[in-house]
């Protein structure tokens, strides 16, 4: 009741203000009224009792943010987003009803102050495990005729997955290379003819990436972020050299071992079975993931995560 007869002033009040201000001919005063006016309006609002309780419980819902990490078996973790109600616009939100509402909160987000940038080379494995999303990650060196099929599933489904490309697979199918990039998928590089990374010098490691780099930027024009070495076959050397190429080394914590031709539902229990906040899924172009890509995308889904490329999935934001 107190509410009620609150916003009646608050109204009255208002229209008094817009009276005093009104006038058809030019009024040098005007814009200062104005501004007094919205002045005396902000302070109506902070003076209504649900604006106080707004900013009152505000610190019980406000969460701080979170900075990147090494973890001793995950290696390098993004960090993530705090959050803070941002009362004003929660306010606005609530005013109608006069009520609090949680789940009419406004929220900022606070960035972390340690970023993935900022953190020595290390692999990366997932995304942060409080975050609610995860990645299918396509790596790509064979079965070409499987992606029109994928990318279609993706398409239908709304759904933006990381490709990782093999330097040579992309010179001889670039049209495919270019049709992914153009569907608003991301590409990374998968080295360029599919070796045994971690048996390899420093120079001929340098050599994969950054010739598959060439291919890729020629083809798309966008120079890769993110490297994937091809079977998870690295070393620390490997490592140290994407980083030194401004890359990121990637691997994967859900594996679909698609290649053994799994069925649908065999790979579909795999997967569902380990899924987690922050999931990297690794696939490749093959039969089980053309006819499986779809009831996996419903059923990752239903559990109530969302999917988007290693870019969405490794930024801070929420």
């Amino acid at each position: 009741m107190h509410r009620q007869f609150v916003k009646y002033i608050h109204v009255i009040i208002f229209l008094l203000l817009l009276l005093t201000t009104w006038n058809s001919s030019y009024n040098p005063f005007l814009d200062q009224n104005i501004k007094n006016n919205k002045n005396i309006m902000e302070t109506m609002k902070h003076d209504d009792p649900l604006y106080q309780e707004i900013k009152s419980k505000s610190k019980q819902f406000n969460q701080s943010p979170q900075d990147a990490y090494i973890d001793r078996v995950w290696k390098k973790t993004p960090g993530l987003n705090g959050l803070k109600v941002n009362v004003s616009k929660s306010y606005e939100q609530m005013k109608e009803d006069e009520q609090f509402d949680a789940n009419k909160l406004v929220y900022d987000q606070i960035k972390p102050k340690v970023t993935l940038k900022d953190l020595p080379a290390s692999p990366i494995y997932r995304g942060n495990p409080d975050k609610n999303m995860v990645a299918l990650m396509i790596n790509v060196s064979w079965g070409t005729e499987h992606i029109p099929d994928i990318l279609k599933t993706l398409k239908e489904n709304n759904v933006k997955a990381t490709f990782f490309i093999e330097g040579k697979w992309a010179k001889e199918h670039a049209e495919y290379a270019k049709m992914i990039a153009k569907e608003g998928h991301l590409i990374g590089n998968h080295a360029y003819n599919h070796p045994n990374m971690a048996r390899m010098s420093s120079q001929q490691i340098t050599e994969q990436i950054t010739k598959t780099n060439e291919i890729i930027e020629a083809i798309i024009e966008k120079k890769p972020r993110y490297f994937a070495p091809p079977s998870g076959s690295f070393s620390d050397q490997v490592v140290q050299v994407a980083h030194r190429l401004q890359m990121e080394t990637i691997l994967w914590t859900v594996d679909t071992i698609d290649w053994k031709k799994p069925s649908v539902s065999v790979m579909m229990n795999r997967v569902m079975s380990k899924l987690h906040p922050g999931a990297t899924i690794l696939m490749h172009p093959t039969p089980s993931v053309s006819k499986g890509l779809d009831p996996l995308i419903k059923g990752i889904k239903e559990k109530g995560y969302k999917l988007g490329t290693l870019d969405k999935l490794l930024s801070p934001e929420r």
